[in-house]
C-alpha cells in the first residue's frame, strides 16, 4: 500500500450520513452553502456513496459556462478533488466494510495506469468474501444492530435463507425474465470485484445518465457475466442506479420500471443484504411501485407483469435478508410500512384476476409473516413468536377477513390460490391465537414511554378480552370457509382443509374450542373423501387427535363434541330422509367420527337421559326395514333337491349373502357405517347400560324389534372388538364375564317363544300351529326360557307385510347368535344347550331365508366352538337333541317344529347316526298315525327326508343308474355305440320293440301276466333261496325303516289334500317309479291335466293379485313337480303328449311369469325323455325355419307353424327350441370326442 494512505479498514465515509428513503424530512443543505439540487452538490453527496452519479454530475460541472477565476471555475476544481476521491476512496469505501482492501487495491492501478493489474492476484472461492465481512465490521467500528445481537450470534434468521448467496428456491431465477442472449452464463467470466467493478462501471453510469430499458439490459447483460461473490461486494454500487430510475420524478414507462424491478431482483437473488437500512429502504421503494401516486386523482391501472414483478422481487428481497438483519422490519417502529406491504398484497390477491398474480401475492405475503414453506428456514423460537404474534394481531381482522372472501370465492379462479389462501389464514391465525402465548399474555397492557405512544396506539394488546371477541369473529369465518371448502371439487382444497384443522387444532384448541364444531364436522366430513389421499390424511389427523388425548384432556371439546352429537342424532332421521346417498353417507360418517373423538369420553353422552334416548330413536328410525318385497315371503326351501353338503353350501353362499333393504336408503356403505356406529358405542360405552336400554326398545314395540335386535348384535360385537375401526383403545379392557352374561340375556329373548316362533307363511296348518305356541303360554321347550311378554293376538288374515317382518327378525335373530358364537369362541360350547336345538328348527324351515340363514349360523357355531363340520356338531350333540325331540313330539299341539329338528339332523349327517335316531323316527310313526287330520304335511318332510338320507347313507343301484343314464357321459356312450354298423336284424328288432311298447302304452295287454312271469323267472332262477320255509329272514334295520315309511305313504295316497297326494307321489316316484306308473297313468294324471286345463283360462286372465290366490300356488305346485314326476316315473309316449298338451297353453304370454317359467321346465323333462316328439310339437306351435327336402324326389316337409306371425307362444317356443338345439350338439360332440382314436 502506497504510503501517507490510511489502511482501508480505518477508512470513514464522508460527508453526512446518508438519511433513510423512507424519512419525508427535507434533507439538509451541504456545507458549501449550495442548494440541494445543484449537480455539484448532487455528484459531491453521490462522490460519497461511492456512487456513479459523481461522475455524472462532475462531467455536467466541467462542461459548463463558467468564467475565469469565478465560482464556476472554483467549482471544477472543487469537483476535481472530490470526484477523484469519491473514485478511489469514497466508492472504495461503500464496498471497504465487506471486503478489506480489495476494492481499493483494484482502484488503485486504474487510476494511476490506466490498466488494471487485478489479474496477477490468486482468485479465492466465493465464500472467503462472504465471511471476511465480519472482521471488517469490527475493525471498522460498525455499529451493533438495534436491539438485535450480531450476525454471529446465530446461524440464520427466520428470514433468510443460508449464508450462501444464491437464489431463493421459491421463485425462478429471475435470468428466466430475459431472453436468453441476454441470460447470465453458467461460468462466471469476471471472479473477482475488480474486475467486475470494470465491467459493471460503465453500465452503471450510463444507466445513472439516462433511465431507458437499453441501459437497464445492458446492465442486466453485464451482470450475467459476474460472479455471486463479486457481486456481493458491489451490491450496493450496482443498486444505486437502478434505485436511482425508480426514484426519478415524473411519469415513466411500465414496462422500463418492469424492467428496473427485475434486474434488482436478479441482484438481490445473488446477494445478499447486510443492512438494515438497506432493507427498509428497498422494501419502501418496492412497494412504491405498487402503489400509484398520491398526486393523480385517477391513476391508470398497472400492468399485470408490472405486478408479478414487483411480488417477486419482494419475496426476493425477504428471502435475501443476511441473518438478524430482517428483524429490522419487525419492530414497533415499522408497523406502518409492514402494513403498507400488508394491504398492497391483499388487495391482489383479492382483486386481481390473474391467477398467477393471486398465487404470487400469497406466497409473498406468506414470506412476509414469517411462514415460509422453505426447509431452509428454522422455526421461531418463543421469543420470536410471541413478538411477531403481538405485531401481526393488529392486521388479523383484515388478513382473516381478506383471505376468507379468497378462499369463497368464484370456483372459476382454480385451486391453487384457494390452497394458497387456506395455508396463509391457518399459518396467521395459529401464530396470533397461539395458545401458549395467549396464556402468557397480562390482562392489562403496559405503558409505554411517550415517544413510542403513537406506535403503541396500532399494537394490540392480545388479552383475555379481545381473544375472545376475536376468536368469536373468527368462528363465523371459519364455518363460512368449512361449508364451502368441505365441497370443492378438487381434492387439494379438501387436503388443505385438513390440514387447516389440524394446525388449529394442535395450537389454538382452547383460544378457538367454540369453532371446533365446525373444524371437528369438516374433518370427520372428509374421514370417507373420494380421494385416497384426503382419505388417509385425515385418518392421520384423527389417529393423532386420539393419541394426544385432545379431546379426552379437554372437557370444553367433548363437551362441544356431545351437544354437536345430539344435535345431529336429532336431525338425522330427517336428513336421512332427505338426502341422496351421497349426503346420507357424509351425516353418518361425521356421527361415526364424533364418536370416535369421544372415545372414552362417550360414556357423557349416554349416561344422559336425553342423549341417549335421542340417540337410540334415531337409530331405531334410520335402521327401519322395507318389509313390503313379496319374494321373500314366496321363496320356499326346496326338498330333496341337495344332499348335506350341496345344501349346507347353498345355505351358507345365499343366507349370508342375502341383502336387506331398508326403508330410507339402498346403499350397501350407508349400512356399513350405521354398524360401525353401533360398534363403537359397544366398545367405548357401558355394555350393561346400552344391553338394558335397547333391550327395553326390543320388548316395547314390535316397531322397533327388528332394528334392536341389529343394534344389539353389533354392540356385542363391537365390546368384543370385532370388526370395530377406533382411534384409540379403551380406558378398561373388557370383561369376559360381563360380555358372557349380557349374550345370555340377549339370548334368552331371542330364543323366547313369544318372539321365536312367528307366522312366516299363509299355509293353514303353519297359522294355526304359531297361533296355539303364541298362546299356550309357558311350554317345555329344551334349553330355553320364556319371557312374559305378551304380544298381540294375530289377525285372523295375515298380511304379507306381516310376514315378511317376521321372517326378517327371525334371520336378524338367527345372525345374532351366530355372532354371539364367534364372539365367545370355544365358551359358547356352554350355551349349545339352550341355542342349537332352537337353530335346528329354523335350518328345516319351510321359508328359504330362514333356513339358509339358519345354516350360515350353523356354521358359525362350528368355527367358534372349533367343530371340524355341521355333521360332527349333530352328531356330538345328538344325545340333547333326540330327547329334545322325544319330548316335543309329545305336546305336538304345542311344539309342532320337533319334526324340523330331525329333517335337519338327517340331512347334515351320516349313517353313524341311524342307531341314535332310529327310535325318535318311530315316534315319529307313531305321531302320524296319531293325526294324519292336521299334521300329515309336516310329517311328509321328515319321512322324505329319513327316505332320502337312508338313500345316500346305504346305496342305491336303481337310483345311481337312473343318473348315470341323465349324464351327458351316458348319452355320449349310447352315441358312440350308435355310430357301429347296424345289421337288418337289429333294426327289425329294433321296430317290433317299439310297436310292443306302444300296445303296452295303450293298455293292450293280453298276456300282462305271462309276459311278467317270463320277465322274472330268469332275473329269479341265479338267485339262491336259503331261507327257511318256517320263517323269513329279518331286514336290516335301514331296510325295515324304509318299508314303515312306505307303508304310511300308501295309506297317505288317499288324503283329501291335494297338497300331501302330491307329495306322496313325489316321494313314492322318486325310488318306487315301475310300482306307481300305471296307477298314476290312469287314476292321477288325468285329474292333474284337466284341472290345469281347467285353470288357464282364469290364470290368463288374472292380474298381478292372482299370484298370492291358492289357485295360483296350486297351478304352480303341480307344474312345478309334474314334469319330474313323468321322467322319474318314465312314462309312455301318450301320457307324454297328454301332459304337452296341457301344459302348452301355459307357454302363453298372458300367463303369469312363475307359471310360465314351471311349464317351460315341464318341457324340459319331456326333452330329455322324448325330444323328437318335443321338437314336433313345439314346431307345429312356431317353426323358426324352412326345411327343404335334400333330394327333389322327396317332398317338402310342411309344418303347421311355418310363416306364421309372432303370437303369444312365440318367444317361450323359440326358447325352448334354443335349449333342445344346445342339448341335441352338446351330445354329439362328446359322442364324436369318445369315439375319436386316441
Amino acid at each position: 500500500m502506497a504510503a501517507g494512505r490510511p489502511a482501508p479498514g480505518l477508512l470513514r465515509p464522508r460527508g453526512r450520513a446518508r438519511r433513510s428513503l423512507t424519512d419525508n424530512k427535507p434533507p439538509p443543505p451541504p456545507q458549501d452553502g449550495r442548494p440541494t439540487s445543484h449537480p455539484a452538490a448532487a455528484g459531491r453527496r453521490a462522490a460519497s456513496y461511492g456512487s456513479p452519479e459523481g461522475d455524472a454530475a462532475y462531467r455536467y460541472a466541467r462542461h459548463r459556462p463558467r468564467t475565469p477565476g469565478g465560482a464556476g471555475e472554483m467549482e471544477v476544481q472543487r469537483m476535481r478533488g472530490r470526484t477523484a476521491a469519491g473514485r478511489q476512496g469514497a466508492t472504495g469505501r461503500a464496498c471497504a466494510s465487506r471486503a478489506p482492501g480489495t476494492f481499493l487495491t483494484a482502484l488503485r492501478p486504474q487510476r494511476a495506469g490506466g490498466r488494471s493489474l487485478s489479474r496477477c492476484r490468486a482468485r479465492r472461492p466465493a465464500r472467503h468474501f462472504r465471511h471476511a465481512a465480519a472482521p471488517l465490521r469490527e475493525q471498522v467500528g460498525a455499529p451493533a444492530l438495534r436491539g438485535r445481537p450480531g450476525p454471529g450470534a446465530r446461524e440464520a434468521a427466520p428470514g433468510r435463507c443460508r449464508d450462501s448467496p444464491r437464489r431463493s428456491p421459491h421463485l425462478a431465477s429471475p435470468q428466466l425474465l430475459l431472453p436468453p442472449s441476454r441470460r447470465r452464463p453458467s461460468m462466471a467470466v469476471f471472479d473477482t470485484p475488480q474486475e467486475a467493478f470494470g465491467a459493471l462501471r460503465p453500465a452503471c453510469v450510463q444507466l445513472t445518465r439516462a433511465q431507458t430499458m437499453e441501459n437497464v439490459a445492458r446492465l442486466q447483460a453485464h451482470l450475467a457475466a459476474v460472479s455471486a461473490s463479486a457481486l456481493q461486494e458491489l451490491q450496493e454500487y450496482v443498486l444505486f442506479p437502478l434505485r436511482f430510475a425508480l426514484k426519478v420524478p415524473g411519469p415513466k414507462q411500465e414496462r422500463l420500471v418492469q424492467s428496473v424491478v427485475q434486474c434488482i431482483s436478479s441482484v438481490l437473488a445473488a446477494t445478499c443484504v447486510k443492512k438494515q437500512e438497506l432493507l427498509q429502504e428497498l422494501f419502501s421503494e418496492l412497494c412504491t411501485c405498487l402503489s400509484p401516486p398520491s398526486s393523480s386523482s385517477n391513476p391508470a391501472p398497472l400492468s399485470e407483469e408490472l405486478k408479478l414483478a414487483v411480488i417477486q422481487a419482494l419475496h426476493t428481497l425477504m428471502h435475501s435478508a443476511y441473518g438478524d438483519v430482517i428483524w429490522s422490519l419487525y419492530q414497533p417502529s415499522a408497523l406502518p410500512l409492514l402494513g403498507f406491504a400488508v394491504s398492497l398484497l391483499l388487495g391482489l390477491a383479492e382483486q386481481e384476476k390473474a391467477k398467477q398474480i393471486k398465487i404470487s401475492a400469497l406466497k409473498c405475503l406468506q414470506v412476509l409473516v414469517l411462514q415460509c414453506d422453505c426447509q431452509e428456514h428454522r422455526h421461531l423460537d418463543e421469543d420470536e413468536a410471541q413478538q411477531c404474534g403481538d405485531l401481526f394481531a393488529s392486521f388479523l381482522p383484515g388478513i382473516s377477513i381478506t383471505l376468507s372472501r379468497v378462499i369463497t370465492g368464484d370456483i372459476k379462479q382454480g385451486h391453487k390460490p384457494t390452497v394458497s389462501a387456506i395455508r396463509l389464514f391457518y399459518l396467521i391465525v395459529g401464530l396470533v391465537m397461539a395458545d401458549a402465548q395467549l396464556a402468557t399474555i397480562a390482562k392489562n397492557k403496559e405503558k409505554l414511554p411517550v415517544e413510542e405512544s403513537r406506535i403503541s396506539e396500532l399494537m394490540v394488546h392480545r388479552g383475555p378480552d379481545w381473544s375472545k371477541s376475536t376468536a368469536e369473529k373468527l368462528s363465523l369465518l371459519l364455518h363460512k370457509m368449512v361449508e364451502f371448502s368441505s365441497v370443492h371439487p378438487h381434492w387439494k382444497v379438501r387436503l388443505e382443509l385438513v390440514e387447516l384443522v389440524h394446525h388449529l387444532l394442535r395450537n389454538c384448541s382452547q383460544s378457538l374450542v367454540d369453532s371446533f364444531s365446525h373444524l371437528l364436522k369438516a374433518l370427520v366430513g372428509l374421514v370417507n373423501d373420494e380421494n385416497g389421499e384426503v382419505q388417509s390424511r385425515c385418518k392421520e389427523v384423527l389417529q393423532g387427535i386420539a393419541e394426544q388425548r385432545i379431546v379426552a384432556q379437554n372437557r370444553a371439546l367433548a363437551d362441544v363434541l356431545s351437544e354437536n352429537l345430539h344435535s345431529l342424532a336429532t336431525a338425522l332421521p330427517r336428513l336421512m330422509n332427505s338426502q341422496d346417498d351421497t349426503g346420507k353417507v357424509s351425516t353418518l360418517s361425521l356421527l361415526l367420527g364424533y364418536l370416535k373423538l369421544l372415545g372414552p369420553k362417550i360414556n357423557i353422552v349416554l349416561n344422559s337421559i336425553s342423549h341417549l334416548h335421542r340417540l337410540s330413536k334415531a337409530l331405531m328410525q334410520v335402521l327401519e326395514l322395507d318389509v313390503t318385497d313379496v319374494k321373500i315371503v314366496e321363496d320356499r326351501r326346496c326338498e330333496g333337491v341337495c344332499g348335506p353338503s350341496g345344501s349346507l353350501q347353498h345355505g351358507v353362499q345365499k343366507g349370508r349373502c342375502q341383502k336387506k333393504y331398508f326403508r330410507f336408503f339402498t346403499e350397501e356403505k350407508i349400512f356399513q357405517l350405521l354398524q360401525q356406529v353401533c360398534r363403537v358405542l359397544g366398545y367405548y360405552g357401558n355394555l350393561y347400560l346400552l344391553v338394558d336400554h335397547f333391550m327395553g326398545l326390543y320388548s316395547e314395540s314390535g316397531m322397533y324389534r327388528k332394528q334392536a335386535a341389529m343394534v344389539l348384535n353389533e354392540l356385542i360385537a363391537g365390546a368384543a372388538g370385532v370388526g370395530v375401526d377406533v382411534l384409540q383403545e379403551r380406558e378398561v379392557s373388557l370383561n369376559m364375564d360381563d360380555l358372557k352374561g349380557s349374550i345370555i340375556s340377549i339370548l334368552d329373548e331371542y330364543t323366547d317363544q313369544a318372539n321365536w316362533y312367528l307366522i312366516t307363511s299363509i299355509d293353514t296348518e303353519e297359522i294355526s300351529h304359531e297361533h296355539s305356541v303364541q298362546h299356550s303360554g309357558l311350554t317345555a321347550r329344551p334349553g330355553g326360557a320364556c319371557s312374559s311378554v305378551l304380544l298381540p293376538s294375530p289377525e285372523p288374515h295375515v298380511t304379507t307385510r306381516t310376514m315378511n317382518s317376521n321372517i326378517w327378525q327371525i334371520c336378524i335373530q338367527l345372525e345374532g347368535v351366530g355372532c354371539f358364537a364367534a364372539v365367545l369362541g370355544k365358551e359358547f360350547r356352554l350355551l349349545l344347550l339352550s341355542a342349537l336345538y332352537p337353530v335346528l328348527e329354523k335350518a328345516g324351515d319351510k321359508t328359504l331365508l330362514i333356513s339358509e340363514t339358519a345354516l350360515g349360523t350353523l356354521v358359525d357355531i362350528c368355527k367358534a366352538c372349533s367343530y371340524d363340520s355341521l355333521q360332527c356338531l349333530i352328531n356330538e350333540n345328538s344325545d340333547y337333541l333326540v330327547n329334545g325331540i322325544s319330548l316335543n313330539l309329545r305336546q305336538l299341539a304345542h311344539q309342532p317344529h320337533a319334526s324340523q329338528v330331525l329333517d335337519t339332523m338327517l340331512r347334515h349327517s351320516n349313517a353313524s347316526l341311524l342307531p341314535l335316531v332310529e327310535d325318535v323316527i318311530q315316534d315319529v310313526l307313531s305321531a302320524l298315525d296319531q293325526s294324519y287330520n292336521n299334521q300329515a304335511s309336516t310329517f311328509l318332510r321328515v319321512l322324505h327326508s329319513v327316505m332320502t338320507a337312508l338313500v345316500q347313507w346305504f346305496g342305491s343301484s336303481c337310483g345311481e343308474e337312473h343318473q348315470q343314464r341323465q349324464t351327458p357321459e351316458w348319452w355320449s356312450g349310447t352315441l358312440s355305440q350308435g355310430q357301429q354298423v347296424v345289421t337288418r336284424q337289429e333294426v327289425e328288432q329294433f321296430f317290433l320293440d317299439y310297436v310292443r311298447q306302444k300296445q303296452i302304452a295303450e293298455g293292450d295287454l293280453p298276456d300282462t301276466r305271462d309276459e311278467e312271469a317270463d320277465e322274472v323267472l330268469p332275473l329269479a332262477e341265479p338267485e339262491p333261496n336259503n331261507s327257511d320255509t318256517e320263517g323269513e329272514t329279518p331286514l336290516p334295520s335301514h331296510a325295515q325303516l324304509a318299508k314303515d315309511v312306505m307303508e304310511r305313504c300308501i295309506h297317505l295316497l288317499s288324503d283329501g289334500n291335494l297338497r300331501v297326494r302330491l307329495k306322496v307321489l313325489c316321494t313314492l316316484a322318486e325310488k318306487c317309479g315301475d310300482f306307481l306308473r300305471q296307477r298314476f297313468s290312469k287314476d292321477v294324471l288325468p285329474k292333474l291335466t284337466s284341472s290345469l286345463l281347467s285353470q288357464a283360462p282364469a290364470s290368463a286372465r288374472a292380474g298381478p293379485v292372482y299370484n298370492h290366490t291358492l289357485a295360483f300356488k296350486l297351478q304352480l305346485a303341480v307344474l312345478q313337480g309334474l314334469g319330474s314326476l313323468c321322467e322319474k316315473l318314465d312314462m309312455g309316449e301318450s301320457d307324454l303328449n297328454k301332459v304337452a298338451d296341457a301344459c302348452l297353453i301355459y307357454l302363453s304370454a298372458k300367463q303369469p311369469m312363475k307359471l310360465q317359467e314351471a311349464a317351460q321346465s315341464v318341457f324340459l323333462h319331456l326333452m330329455h325323455m322324448d325330444p323328437d316328439s318335443t321338437w314336433l310339437l313345439l314346431n307345429e306351435v312356431c317353426c323358426p325355419h324352412q326345411y327343404e327336402p335334400p333330394h327333389i324326389s322327396l317332398r317338402p316337409v310342411k309344418l303347421s307353424g311355418m310363416g306364421r306371425q309372432r303370437n303369444e307362444f312365440t318367444n317361450n317356443v323359440l326358447l325352448l327350441l334354443e335349449r333342445l338345439q344346445q342339448q341335441e350338439s352338446v351330445m354329439p360332440q362328446a359322442g364324436t370326442q369318445e369315439a375319436s382314436p386316441p
